[in-house]
């Protein structure tokens, strides 16, 4: 029998977990050698957000986020009835904020709801880790400083619009996390791989529907 899409996600996710030690293993750990280990390759098409029944979109949406720069976690119900909450919403705007620049902006709730997608669905499959949040809204000082540091960021960056977010979910690989969200088809997806304890990350933006590495 030939899997499902459903399942071989659900397959992935349990060997990430389960830390097998293999080149396609989706567990990040640390590595005290030089060697660069192969990066797992997804099968192909294995997300499927269009599968998704209706009922997936329409129920209430709860995020739940932490900001490592920060140590703040809220786990907050943001969207109900097809309505945004506005008081959520504050708080997630705030949680977003350029923690460097000390200053918060609006999101974008479409960015919000490719960020609730991306966690609701991998919990369909039993994973419930907090996503973090590494990089939300910047000020464009901001961003003008990680240029400035060799940080990969763009001049005209989403971030600065309040449009995109760094992120990554604890022990999931980001080759496997990138490719979830651009099954949703709602902006850019960049993969930052990282040979660190912590992994790389991803970045997703509202903007134009594209994809890179960096």
């Amino acid at each position: 029998m030939i899997p499902t899409r459903r399942q071989l996600l659900k397959r992935g996710l349990l060997l990430g977990t389960a830390g097998m030690a293999a080149p396609h293993t989706l567990l990040h750990a640390a590595d005290s050698s030089n060697e660069k280990p192969a990066q797992p390759t997804p099968p192909p098409d294995l997300f499927d957000s269009q599968a998704l029944d209706i009922e997936f979109w329409v129920k209430p949406r709860t995020l739940d986020l932490i900001r490592p720069a920060t140590g703040e976690r809220s786990k907050l119900l943001y969207w109900k009835d097809g309505e945004v909450l506005e008081s959520a919403y504050q708080q997630l705007c705030h949680l977003l904020r350029d923690v460097n620049g000390k200053q918060s902006a609006p999101i974008d709730p479409k960015l919000l709801e490719t960020l609730w997608a991306t966690q609701a669905y991998i919990s369909r499959l039993g994973m419930t880790k907090p996503l973090e949040i590494l990089s939300g809204y910047r000020t464009q000082a901001s961003n003008m400083r990680l240029i400035e540091q060799g940080v990969p960021a763009a001049r005209k960056s989403l971030h600065m619009e309040g449009k995109a977010a760094d992120i990554r979910i604890p022990q999931l690989h980001e080759e496997i996390l990138g490719e979830l969200i651009q099954s949703f088809r709602q902006g850019g997806v960049g993969f930052y791989y990282r040979q660190t304890a912590n992994g790389g990350w991803i970045h997703t933006d509202t903007g134009l529907q594209r994809s890179w590495k960096g």
